[in-house]
């Protein structure tokens, strides 16, 4: 667990950069164009790149050190950052270099996150697997955490150059503790004689595939994540409506602070059972909860549904994680997750693909003062400039209840946790 502690404490600090960066860029874009169209492209630029190269970077992390590949995929990525800084530094302002920079660190990226999934699974016991998402979760969600804050005040000050510079030197320090932990553990390497692409591709997929729980489940965060995308991309324009970048930064810090609640309540109950039944149940609240954030009007109440909305989201993912997790032969767990992570993401990518364009030319046009639902649904949420985007997550929250009720029956997700482990890799073999 030692040596695990000190790769989250390296990929907490680079998290917390990461977010930074990401919110500086959000805003930076949105003051540039007032365009939400082109703030989710940036967010697409950003994840696109990794979600598409995943599965290369999986099969890699099944092959070579994973603490290497973490290494490479850290500091290299920190090159797009400084094509951004070096751009707005030379005067050559504009959308276009900053979705060149966030692209270069994207595809880097793709070398680190399967690495690091699988990573886990070599330094810990199965038992440990529920505490340790927990803790994984806390260190991906200190972007939505801390960054918003520490970025929202850094901007209130300075520019995007000052978060450009802080996020690139995070990484000298998340590489260090991988390299720390590099030279104190032994890894058995697999076997890279006869390496062939293509099979251990068609590998990945099968870890996926032959599981009817496992392809079910990943079906389900795929659906999960298009729906999260959306108020992922549509919360900045939407409080910028009404508010300043300081008051957005803070409270999307304050409203993330649900993350840390429902991670640490994972952490201390440990769960151990029925996490495909807490997996429907917190499911259903998140879309309860992004419905109502739809609905509010008042900063003080769209921040209650936040924390809300953020504390039931930890639940899914950690009960998908194990559920995953302790499903998929070890000597396969890069593969799959590269795998899992382009199937799942793809939701992101499409959702950054369309809510842009339906915010600027369908929903909020129809929730202006003079559009047509102002008679009517107008007078129940309201009208104006982020009427339509509220309107778009009271209806993205909706339907993931009702996915979330028509999965909750799926025999194959209920069932599990009932199989045990090693008769599923036997049928594999």
């Amino acid at each position: 667990m030692k040596s695990f502690m000190i790769i989250w404490i390296g990929e907490l600090i680079s998290s917390i950069g990461s977010g930074m960066t990401a919110f500086a860029v959000s805003i930076y874009v949105y003051q540039l164009t007032g365009s939400a169209t082109l703030v989710s492209i940036a967010a697409l630029l950003a994840y696109l790149p990794t979600i598409l190269l995943s599965p290369v970077g999986g099969i890699l992390a099944d092959r070579y050190d994973r603490r290497l590949m973490m290494i490479i995929g850290d500091s290299f990525s920190a090159v797009g950052l400084l094509f951004i800084f070096i751009s707005i530094q030379t005067d050559h302002a504009g959308v276009l270099p900053v979705f060149i920079g966030i692209t270069i660190s994207s595809i880097f990226v793709a070398l680190l996150e399967p690495a690091y999934r699988a990573t886990v699974t070599d330094l810990l016991s199965e038992k440990e697997y529920a505490r340790a998402s927990g803790l994984v979760q806390i260190a991906a969600n200190s972007k939505y955490l801390v960054s918003p804050f520490l970025a929202g005040l850094i901007l209130s000050v300075t520019d995007i150059r000052a978060i450009l510079i802080i996020d690139m030197a995070t990484f000298f320090v998340t590489v260090f503790t991988i390299a720390a932990v590099r030279k104190s553990i032994q890894v058995v390497k697999p076997n890279r004689d006869n390496f062939n692409f293509f099979r251990e591709f068609k590998e990945g997929i099968g870890s996926i595939t032959s599981d009817k729980g496992v392809s079910s489940l990943v079906m389900l965060l795929a659906f999960v994540c298009f729906f999260v995308g959306f108020i992922q991309t549509l919360m900045t324009p939407m409080i910028l409506a009404f508010a300043d970048v300081r008051t957005l930064g803070t409270m999307e810090s304050v409203s993330a602070v649900g993350m840390l609640i429902g991670n640490v309540i994972i952490g201390i109950l440990n769960i151990k059972k029925n996490h495909s039944k807490i997996l429907m149940i917190s499911l259903m609240a998140v879309g309860v909860f992004m419905a109502l954030i739809g609905t509010a009007t008042k900063i003080w109440l769209i921040v209650v549904f936040c924390i809300l909305f953020f504390t039931a989201l930890p639940f899914v993912n950690t009960c998908a994680d194990v559920l995953i997790r302790t499903r998929i032969s070890n000597d396969v767990q890069g593969r799959a997750w590269g795998m899992i992570s382009i199937l799942t993401q793809i939701g992101f990518v499409a959702a950054y693909a369309v809510c842009g364009a339906l915010a600027d030319y369908v929903f909020e046009p129809m929730l202006m003062e003079d559009g047509i639902l102002a008679g009517t649904l107008g007078r129940i949420i309201g009208t104006g400039e982020g009427r339509g985007i509220g309107l778009m997550l009271i209806i993205a929250g909706s339907v993931m209840v009702v996915f979330a009720f028509i999965f909750g029956f799926t025999k194959s997700i209920r069932e599990m946790e009932r199989s045990d482990l090693n008769e599923l890799v036997n049928s594999q073999k």
